[in-house]
């Protein structure tokens, strides 16, 4: 009789090992093994199971399987990744060898079990329409409701818990918590934090006043989404040659530099009457403000002219540099103001965290987990659904009023990102030339950025090549196609106009795609936030292909090259660009 040997090894987390009766089935195309028990007591870390013993009267304790490898009589190693929380008398069907698609799966009883597995997921995950307008999400509520291979790992949850109670008691211990008092001064608010001390964040204390610094952050802050070349004078921001001539060029004019190309601007029209929080019986000001900016010629970018609304009045008059500091100093502070509202809720929220959150719930819908997509985008899906739906219950939505919105607001404003968001407007390197920003100097987020997008989409393209050799098999993939319809439907609710696609035809299409998923899980979350988990990194080995293996390797070696290079270039900055070294870059939403 042939003789298989079995390898199973337990996840490293806290609290993954089990004192139980453990059984394994090996099932061939032909016929199929005993239920053969593996182990009755002391397992660790290289012994495991497929199932639990229902009547072991140990104390219940789930058991996270990691991976199954069975050696064959004729030597040869197959992997049947698990990675997946077990509990008694519960029992896991796992696939070994190549990821498939649905029509290369040609034995009845993989079939019956590929339909069982989607028809289970989509019970689990199910679309919620939680605020009209915005992206569909998960309809669970509570984060503890969660499968445990979708919440947060035990340390994760130490980690996070730990972090919030931290903050809470030095808030308690200084009086901060929940305090109604306003600071007197700059050196009051830098002792708000201990542990959040920089020399980042020293710089930013000693600068925040400068012109050249507000021209920076619009660059290589948290939001360098809405900067923009300035091709054309809006109608509706009349600033004429004789206001901004003493900032310009000895002897130049505001046409002549928009003609080389040196005038930018940012427009913030989307704030235009979205509602406020009312305080004191007056509405807090938003304004939708309209801010020009000067590459001058010491390559530094500095604001020239704002306007606080769209409608040029008396009442909404062209401030200038030269107007009284205090002047000068609040209209930038506005501009600033509506630039934190368009991160925090379009940027940040709904333009990495809700869409991660879109689609993380299409992928463990539609794909399952033998499928080679599923295999690749799982570890950017990890932890994102625990952590929006943490942000629902404290952050935002009905109820909450943590920015000068107001619920009303917040949710009218996410509503207007999202129908004028766009499939350029995700793809970095359109997004770049959209907005005229290829030769800007000292722009760290497109250079790091487009070398992170180039470095991302060659992997993904060696990776979607090698499991879809032809256009032919990305057009017959129906579960690939399901995906990317529901991504359409519920996350862009089906507004062809976007651009986002409804189906893919061809290997380019879907490579491209794809690529969006990764880089707005990753990078573009690193950019607009801060970063744990180094991209790149499958701590959950899924796939036993040694071609998709080194793929990894070979992704891993660029960005470790790419990080080293960024290294190399902040030690020369006196501000480092440290947001997209791909070693501060997690590989999923989680924060």
């Amino acid at each position: 009789m042939a003789e298989y040997t079995l390898e199973v090894t337990t996840g490293s987390m806290q609290h993954a090992g089990i004192f139980e009766n453990l059984y394994v089935t090996l099932i061939g195309t032909e016929r199929q093994s005993e239920c053969t028990q593996l182990t009755s007591i002391g397992l660790d870390n290289k012994t495991g199971k497929l199932e639990k013993d229902p009547f072991h009267e140990s104390p219940e304790n789930d058991w996270f399987c990691s991976t199954i490898v069975v050696r064959t009589p004729e030597e040869d190693a197959i992997l049947f990744p698990c990675h997946s929380w077990l509990s008694r008398g519960e029992s896991v069907f796992l696939r070994g060898g190549r990821a498939t698609k649905a029509f290369e799966d040609l034995h009845p009883q993989l079939v019956v079990h590929r339909k069982k597995e989607l028809v289970q997921q989509k019970l689990t995950y199910k679309w919620d329409e939680y605020i009209e307008g915005l992206s569909y999400t998960l309809n669970i509520k509570d984060p503890r409701a969660l499968p445990a291979e979708t919440g947060f790992s035990f340390s994760k949850a130490f980690e996070f818990r730990y972090r919030n109670e931290a903050t809470s008691a030095e808030l308690k211990l200084k009086g901060l918590k929940n305090s109604t008092e306003q600071f007197e001064s700059f050196e009051e608010m830098k002792e708000v934090s201990w542990f959040k001390k920089s020399p980042i964040s020293e710089y930013v204390s000693e600068h925040w006043k400068d012109d050249d610094f507000f021209g920076y952050q619009l660059l290589n802050g948290v939001n360098p989404i809405v900067i923009q070349r300035c091709l054309k004078m809006p109608s509706n921001f009349p600033v004429t040659e004789e206001m901004v001539k003493p900032f310009l060029a000895n002897g130049s004019s505001l046409t002549a530099e928009i003609t080389k190309g040196n005038i930018f601007i940012t427009d913030y029209k989307i704030m235009e009457g979205l509602p406020t929080r009312v305080i004191d019986g007056k509405p807090v000001a938003v304004t939708a403000a309209l801010c020009l900016l000067y590459l001058n010629p010491e390559k530094k970018l500095r604001p020239i002219a704002i306007q606080l609304g769209q409608q040029p009045s008396e009442e909404t008059p062209i401030f200038l540099p030269t107007d009284l500091e205090t002047d000068w100093l609040l209209a930038k502070i506005y501009v600033r103001n509506a630039d934190a509202l368009y991160h925090q809720l379009i940027s940040h929220l709904q333009n990495t965290h809700l869409l991660s959150e879109v689609f993380t719930i299409a992928t463990l819908r539609n794909l399952p987990k033998i499928h080679p997509l599923h295999k690749l985008l799982i570890p950017h899906h990890r932890y994102t659904l625990h952590i929006n739906i943490i942000a629902r219950a404290v952050l935002y939505g009905p109820g909450r009023r943590l920015t000068s919105l107001g619920a009303d607001g917040v949710e009218e404003l996410m509503r207007r990102g999202l129908s004028q968001m766009t499939y350029n407007s995700l793809c970095l390197p359109e997004n770049i030339v959209a907005r005229g920003l290829e030769s800007v100097p000292n722009f760290y987020y497109r250079d790091d950025a487009l070398s992170l997008w180039s470095i991302t989409n060659g992997f993904v393209k060696a990776m979607v090549a090698y499991y879809y050799p032809c256009d032919s098999e990305v057009s017959a993939d129906s579960e690939l196609q399901e995906w990317i319809n529901e991504i359409f439907y519920y996350g862009f609710l089906g507004n062809g106009d976007s651009g986002i696609p409804s189906s893919f035809q061809t290997v380019e299409e879907l490579t491209k795609f794809v690529t969006v998923v990764i880089f707005t899980s990753s990078v573009q979350h690193a950019a607009v936030s801060s970063g744990q988990v180094p991209l790149g990194s499958y701590p959950d080995q899924r796939f036993d292909e040694p071609a998709a293996l080194q793929m990894i390797k070979d992704f891993q070696a660029e960005l470790s090259s790419l990080s080293v290079a960024i290294t190399k270039r902040n030690s020369e900055l006196e501000l480092p660009y440290n947001f997209l070294n791909p070693k501060e870059i997690e590989n999923s939403v989680t924060i």
